[in-house]
């Protein structure tokens, strides 16, 4: 029990001096990454920069003791900051104080709602959240990250939350872009671009190992930073409009919790919801993936735990929202991180240089942190998942495209809204018109199959339907009509017979519908039968009178109720030679 609630307990009796020598590497790594990334979400998200490095602090601390994935980078996020600046936007303006204010309740709101579902293992809530929803969603916010980021990259007061608001204010602006600020964006964006894929061979050419000049290429963002700085310093950049941090409050940050405001909270129900939501599934499909890699587990509802309580310490410290980063996440595990005690370290690490280096960041450029945030999204653009998706699924691929047109044209929120709105309408449409196939003996089998796709044998008195779904309310009644229309156009039929090897729940109205067929069949001297019904099923069925007012039995296999109600046809049908003459002759 103490190990359910308690992970560290699994792994820290066990911790040997090679752990710690591999996430002390590993936390280094990630803490030269997650400076500059800290403060480049804290502006995404319209927060000081301060916030971004407070969320690498307690939260991280906290995860490192409930969390149960030992490669796990937890910490601020682009797409988490776009969503909370959307959110706090709407109660506050950006920049202000209580638009912080609104962000530090948006992450203890989200938190305490993983939290709860963790303890309550409501994990699968999230699984309402598809792929192609959550994929068209991140490829929008992507979209919507970079365009945000131009007013920095430029230098021009470019403005909007959505496409239809940024485009309009960048064609008004192009007249009003600051030069030195677009040369020195320029300059960036074109050494971090090269350093993703260029830096490494350099740095192998220069004598290091792959995996190690693997690593240190990701101090390219470092190297920005530092150059950019020290750019601006000794240039006095600033004076020809290049915008920068200025001063960043030096220290451990204030702890405690923020002021309640239940009218603040009910504003923020909604967006704190759509935040625990995507946060939790962003962090599960990274953590299990590279579990996966090194033949570990991850528990999703203690994921939903540590989670929470990392978003409630970092709406205690004066952060922002948090979950799992992929890109951060896979620095630490190439790094070679062992186990969670190297995101302990990281927020050590991170403390430290908040204590001592936060003044040396007063000429930092707000350009470069835009440069970083642009490039980090790149990997959140996944534009050919589009057509992919609809060339598989019509249906799928509508709710991806309806989740990026309206998270682009209306916000972020209203986007997650819809996609998933629309895919659970899909989902509704799709089941209440189950594949239901009448079937018929394969020759010299004891196999049935479709009557539309196979030669098969069929009994003129026998109708043997298969239906390729759960009974529920939404499909019980296209199943009764069919069958009421076999009755119909069979004048002959004595029997019918429904294959159930599909059929892994059966609600209340389906087994109302299943009474009104057995019902009408009984008054058409039809009796009703049931064949390969699984144990849960079966289970459901006998709780009622369902079973005592069948008019016919329940058959382990179809091939037995054929033999018991047309054992002329299954006879033939032993025989292949003997079966194809009874088709030819049918």
């Amino acid at each position: 029990m103490l190990k359910r609630y308690f992970p560290i307990l699994s792994w820290l009796p066990g911790y040997s001096r090679a752990d710690l020598t591999n996430d002390a590497i590993a936390a280094a790594v990630v803490t030269i990454m997650l400076i500059p990334q800290g403060m480049a979400y804290a502006m995404l998200a319209g927060l000081p920069p301060q916030a971004g490095l407070y969320a690498a602090i307690l939260p991280l601390l906290l995860y490192a003791l409930f969390g149960t994935s030992r490669s796990l980078a937890v910490g601020p996020a682009a797409v988490i900051a776009l969503m909370t600046a959307a959110a706090a936007g709407v109660v506050a303006e950006t920049g202000s104080a209580e638009f912080h204010f609104a962000a530090l309740w948006l992450a203890l709101m989200s938190g305490a709602m993983m939290l709860l579902m963790g303890l309550f293992r409501l994990g699968f809530i999230a699984s309402f959240l598809s792929h192609p929803v959550m994929s068209g969603f991140i490829t929008a916010s992507g979209i919507l990250i970079a365009a945000s980021q131009l007013r920095h990259l430029l230098g021009a007061p470019i403005s909007g939350k959505t496409l239809p608001q940024v485009v309009p204010s960048i064609v008004g602006n192009l007249g009003n872009m600051t030069p030195a600020t677009v040369i020195l964006s320029s300059v960036l964006l074109v050494f971090l671009f090269w350093s993703r894929k260029g830096a490494a061979p350099v740095l192998m050419r220069l004598g290091l190992s792959a995996p190690s000049a693997r690593l240190l290429a990701k101090a390219a963002l470092l190297v920005a930073v530092v150059v950019s700085t020290l750019l601006v310093w000794v240039f006095g950049l600033e004076r020809f409009g290049v915008a920068i941090l200025g001063e960043i409050p030096r220290g451990l940050p204030d702890f405690g919790l923020p002021t309640v405001d239940l009218d603040l909270m009910q504003l923020l129900i909604v967006p704190a919801i759509m935040i625990s939501i995507v946060g939790y599934v962003e962090s599960i499909s990274i953590g299990q993936t590279l579990a996966a890699k090194k033949r570990e587990s991850v528990n999703p509802d203690n994921e939903l735990i540590a989670l929470g309580l990392a978003n409630i310490g970092a709406g205690v410290s004066n952060a922002m929202p948090v979950t799992g980063g992929l890109a951060r996440t896979i620095v630490n595990h190439d790094a070679g991180a062992t186990t969670p005690a190297a995101g302990a370290m990281t927020a050590l690490s991170i403390a430290a240089a908040i204590m001592v280096l936060t003044p040396l960041m007063y000429f930092l450029p707000r350009a470069t942190l835009a440069a970083i945030i642009i490039v980090a999204v790149l990997s959140l653009l996944d534009f050919r998942a589009l057509p992919r998706t609809w060339s598989y699924s019509r249906a799928d691929g509508a709710a991806m495209a309806a989740t990026m047109l309206f998270t682009l044209l209306v916000g972020v929120e209203q986007g997650l809204l819809a996609g998933v709105g629309l895919s659970l309408g899909l989902f509704l449409f799709r089941t209440s018109r189950p594949h239901m196939a009448v079937v018929g003996q394969v020759a010299g089998t004891e196999h049935f199959r479709n009557v539309a796709r196979h030669k098969v044998a069929t009994d003129p008195t026998v109708f043997a339907i298969r239906v390729d779904e759960s009974l529920y309310f939404p499909n019980a009644r296209a199943l009764e009509d069919r069958i009421v229309q076999a009755l119909s156009d069979q004048p002959g039929l004595r029997h019918v017979v429904l294959q159930c090897t599909a059929v892994n729940y059966i609600d209340a109205s389906a087994l109302e519908s299943l009474e009104a067929i057995n019902t009408r069949l009984k008054d058409g001297g039809v009796q009703f039968h049931l064949s390969e019904v699984k144990g849960p099923v079966m289970d459901q069925l006998e709780r009622g009178h369902f079973m005592d007012d069948l008019t016919g039995e329940v058959f382990l296999t179809q091939f037995d109720a054929m033999v018991k109600l047309s054992p002329d046809l299954t006879s033939a049908c032993a025989n292949e030679e003997r079966c194809d003459t009874l088709l030819r002759s049918a």
